[in-house]
């Protein structure tokens, strides 16, 4: 079987590919366009994000058994056709989750302990210690949406803390010990810290709107590490702005794309976003909670271990 790679990813990848008998070609340089011409020709595509696969590259590719996406979603292939025409779909949630729980508990800690506007105020010569009061986790209770294998994660990584820990999932039993599942407007009315762990389909973007915030008994703090379009970055800040959202841990935004970087170089600066990167509450990353050196090699070792298991 061959197996063409259009993304650069860990060397065990194509290594082990190699060992257990496949053929791998690389071409992380030519467009969509070209690499459509000769996709009749593998068996096998790996990708992480360079470009989405819709029905015309699928149709063209005449021979592929399987696409695999170095990664925990699959967002930029359209799935149901794929399946359609009987092409096995491989990603890899397994080897990020605990980065991700790891991010996710991190960026919760930060914004309790004022971690960042801390660090920023004493490297300027400002030694504020009362307006650095932070608070505790012990006590709260934190509501995970979407309890898969990254909502499961952060939930592990809350055993330490006193804390009780909801999920809400449109999957059905699927609590355990680590987070009681609730329905969201159990969720809703009880929570502290709301963690999204969703993936990206139509039921999710553009969820936490006014009317979902608003939803909220108490005011809560806010972490995404799942998907920037779910959340409403205009209804995001007015919830800042009105304390309904105490603030923001954001490693994905509504915003993101190839060009994110021109956002900060041209006039057409969205205002929320302004505001954002303006806020003492809010943290925000490049979409990296699930970029550590171990889960570049685990993403990898997944994505061979499910070839093999399926093909070998």
């Amino acid at each position: 079987m061959k197996i063409l790679h259009i993304d650069s990813n860990h060397p065990l990848l194509i290594n082990q590919l190699n060992t257990l008998g496949f053929t791998n070609h690389e071409n992380y340089v030519d467009s969509k366009e070209n690499i459509q011409k000769s996709i009749h020709e593998y068996d096998g595509f790996i990708i992480r994000s360079r470009f989405s696969i819709d029905k015309a590259f699928i149709d063209s590719a005449t021979n592929l058994k399987f696409i695999g996406r170095v990664g925990a979603g699959l967002e930029n292939i359209d799935c149901n056709y794929a399946e359609q025409k009987g092409i096995t779909l491989i990603a890899a949630p397994e080897g990020n989750r605990n980065a991700v729980g790891e991010h996710s508990l991190a960026m919760l800690l930060s914004l309790f302990n004022k971690l960042n506007k801390a660090d920023r105020e004493v490297r300027n010569g400002q030694w504020l210690r009362e307006n650095n009061r932070g608070l505790e986790l012990d006590g709260k209770t934190v509501g995970i949406i979407g309890y898969g294998n990254m909502g499961k994660a952060f939930a592990r990584k809350l055993r330490g803390f006193d804390v009780n820990v909801l999920c809400y999932d449109l999957k059905t039993n699927i609590g355990d010990s680590n987070a009681t599942q609730v329905n969201l407007a159990q969720l809703q009315e009880q929570v502290d810290v709301l963690s999204l762990h969703t993936p990206e389909n139509p039921s999710t973007i553009n969820m936490v709107n006014t009317n979902f915030i608003n939803a909220f008994k108490k005011p809560f703090w806010l972490i995404n590490t799942a998907r920037g379009k779910s959340v409403v970055t205009k209804d995001l800040v007015t919830a800042l702005q009105s304390g309904k959202i105490l603030g923001a841990g954001l490693d994905v935004l509504e915003y993101e794309k190839s060009s994110f970087e021109n956002l900060f170089t041209s006039n057409n600066m969205p205002e929320p976003f302004k505001y954002l990167i303006k806020s003492q509450n809010v943290i925000l990353s490049p979409h990296v909670a699930g970029w550590t050196i171990e889960s570049k090699e685990k993403l990898a070792q997944t994505i061979v271990n499910k070839i093999q298991e399926k093909f070998c």
